[in-house]
This record gives structure tokens, sequence and C-alpha cells, in this order.
């Protein structure tokens, strides 16, 4: 598979705990390094407003992603996941336009419709129409991108003689994950989008969740075997799966959500030696992860270094 197979990236921590605070000008520098360390793609986390009690701050990711992409030449920047329905789809064309240019066409957008509603209520929109927002935004998103000119009345936005220019640098347009659980999800990754992006899933329930999207796909007359996903997973790596197991639990508990109508848990996380957590990335592969992207403990830059130095290669060969 073209395109995102055995290729690895890497989380960034643009969200904390709350009274901790993300430090802006550290995240461009953390992406810098990401570059130099061989990461082949950089992820943000994507909210306006984030918890109550705590509350977790947050850089914006788009922002975020521009001023990397101003100190960076080679890396890849993603969203995992862009919350599409709280954007105006007009103007958010025109923004991932210019991300685009101006990484010289190095944009991966993963996509989703949202959960938390009270992010919803407080941007005005309306969070049990979000599916069909997202619908919509992705259609206009894809028709400014790919047309000359575009005509068309959706709700609130009406295109008129709508020319969008300049389109971003990728063709047709920059690379589409759509992030989501269930089946009508899953349909529109296989469908409107290019593929899947998920979040903490076992081998063997991304391997069930993939085969419902490469079956979508083949009903809709789409070659299943073009179809890209990309996989996030947390990763503790120590002198032992005994040794990390413990404090990686209470991280996750603490500071990670995991829908309850999903198959995303905690126990996809990778942790052990060098050894053990290789053995058990590989089970990902074998069930047809293309990419990893690696979620590392508390976002240790150790951690990190031991990723990019020890991990990667192993998985490589």
């Amino acid at each position: 598979m073209a395109g995102l197979s055995n290729t690895f990236g890497i989380a960034m921590q643009n969200f904390t705990a709350s009274p901790q605070l993300p430090d802006a000008r550290a995240l461009v520098d953390y992406g810098v390094r990401m570059e130099e360390l061989g990461f082949d793609s950089l992820w943000v986390w994507d909210h306006v407003l984030l918890g109550v009690e705590p509350s977790f701050p947050i850089i914006d990711s788009l922002t975020l992603l521009t001023a990397i992409a101003a100190r960076t030449r080679r890396i890849k920047l993603g969203t995992g996941v862009l919350v599409l329905p709280l954007r105006n789809p007009v103007v958010l064309a025109k923004q991932l336009a210019s991300m685009d240019q101006l990484s010289d066409g190095r944009l991966l957008l993963g996509l989703a419709s949202g959960w938390y509603k009270r992010e919803f209520d407080a941007v005005g929109v309306p969070f049990e129409r979000r599916g069909r927002i997202m619908d919509q935004s992705l259609e206009i998103l894809n028709r400014l991108w790919t047309e000359d000119m575009v005509e068309g009345q959706y709700g609130e936005y009406n295109l008129r003689n709508a020319v969008m220019l300049p389109k971003p640098v990728q063709k047709p347009r920059p690379t589409l994950l759509i992030g989501g659980y269930v089946d009508r999800v899953l349909k529109r990754a296989a469908v409107v989008g290019d593929g899947w992006l998920t979040y903490f899933y076992l081998p063997e329930s991304f391997a069930k969740s993939w085969n419902k999207i490469r079956g979508f796909a083949k009903e809709a007359g789409k070659d299943p075997d073009k179809l890209l996903n990309a996989a996030q997973l947390p990763i503790f790596i120590g002198k032992s799966r005994q040794a990390v197991e413990g404090p990686m639990m209470e991280w996750l508990t603490k500071e990670w959500d995991f829908a309850s109508w999903s198959e995303s848990t905690k126990e996809s996380a990778i942790m052990g030696t060098v050894d053990e957590c290789v053995e058990q990335l590989k089970a990902h592969l074998a069930v047809g992860v293309q990419k990893i992207i690696f979620v590392p403990y508390k976002y240790e830059m150790a951690q990190i270094e031991i990723i990019a130095q020890e991990i990667i290669p192993r998985l490589r060969r």
C-alpha cells in the first residue's frame, strides 16, 4: 500500500491538564525536534473548549501546525482529529489550502464529527446535527479545492461563482482520514474520505472495523486496496511491562477519554521493554495498520528518543 504504509508519526501535547498551561513556543521547538529525529509526521489534538474540573487548556491545532510548518521542511503535519462541524467550511477550506501552500504540501487531515456537547453548545452548532453538518462540510471542502468554480446552496452557505485560489499543493487535495467508531462513520471513511484514523484500538478491534470499511468501499465501487489508515497508540518503554504498567494506566485514566460506544481502550497501550514493544506493535502492522502514530508516555523526550532510535528502525526492518 503506497502512501502511509510503514510510516511512523508522533503526537504532541498541545493540551495539558489544568493548572498546567501549554507552552506555545516550546511546542514549535518540539515539532522541529521531531523532524530532526526522523518521524515522518507530527499530530496535534483539536478542541476549542475541553473539560471543566479539571479543564484541559489547549493551543489551537491549526495555528500551531502553521507555526511548525514555517520552521520545518520535511515532516508532515496532521490533525488527529480536527472537529469539522465546529468550523465554517468555506473559511476552513481557505485556511487549510493556505496551510498546504505554506508547508509545500505536507498537510494530513484527520477529521471527525465530535463528541463533546458542551463545546458545540458554546460555539452555537447543533450537536444533534453534527453528522449531517460533517457530510455537508466535506462536500464543500472537496468542491472548493477541486473545482474551478463552485455553484451551490448548502443551508446558509450560498456559493455563487465561488472561486477559491490558490488550491492546495496536493492534488487533487490533501488526504482526508475520517475518525470515529460507529458504522455510519466507518462508511463515511470508506466512501467520502480516503480512509480511517483510529484511536487506542487493540489489533483485533482494528481488524474488525477495517474489514467493515473495506466492505463499504467495495459496495460503493471504490477499490478497498487504495484506502489509507493510521492508528494512534499510547506507548511506555521501560525495564519491564510490570515496571511501567501502573504509571501508564494512571496517566491514561486521568488525562484521556475512551468513548463507551467504541472499542477504544486503555488496554491498547504498548508497554514493556524495547523487544516487548516491538512485538506488540508488529501485531498491529500484521492486521493491516499502515501508519502508527505514537502517543509517548507523558511526552517524555527520553521515551521519544527510544521510539525514534530503537523502535522504528526495527519495525522498518
